[in-house]
């Protein structure tokens, strides 16, 4: 081997047992837990839903009032970009009376939104386009989630 080459070789061969030491995970967000969402249910009071979840990330009023709950987990290893590695929104429907019509928890599932509440595939709806710009990742980690 040419001196050159392992002026460049050695010093990358040295510095890759390190990645590992610098990687962390971060979350951003309104992370839901399974026991905050079991403590809200159809027919749940707006107060209730801000007193358990929080306040929303975002809202909506196409079709009825909705709160969003937007979380997203990275990874950074040493000074690479983060990686994506769950992103979820968590979407609270209201009725005219401001009570819980219906509860989602969505997902990226194979390149397709899905609810994890009931498992089903999310193929339409007026929020559709905004779930999936958001699990997509058109949203970034650096937008302060």
């Amino acid at each position: 081997m040419n001196i050159k080459a392992s002026a460049v070789i050695i010093p990358l061969l040295a510095t890759l047992p390190l990645g590992g030491c610098f990687s962390q995970n971060y979350t951003h967000g309104h992370v839901i837990s399974n026991d905050m969402l079991s403590q809200v249910t159809v027919g749940s009071s707006r107060e209730q839903v801000e007193l358990v979840f929080g306040t929303p990330s975002t809202t909506s009023d196409l079709n009825g009032e909705a709160y969003y709950y937007i979380s997203q987990k990275t990874r950074t290893t040493a000074f690479l970009t983060p990686d994506i590695v769950d992103q979820r929104v968590v979407a609270v429907y209201f009725d005219d009376d401001g009570y819980v019509r219906d509860l989602a928890n969505y997902g990226m599932e194979d390149g397709k939104v899905v609810d994890f509440i009931s498992r089903k595939t999310r193929t339409g709806g007026s929020d559709y386009g905004f779930l999936t710009q958001i699990l997509r990742g058109a949203a970034s980690p650096s937008i302060g989630l």
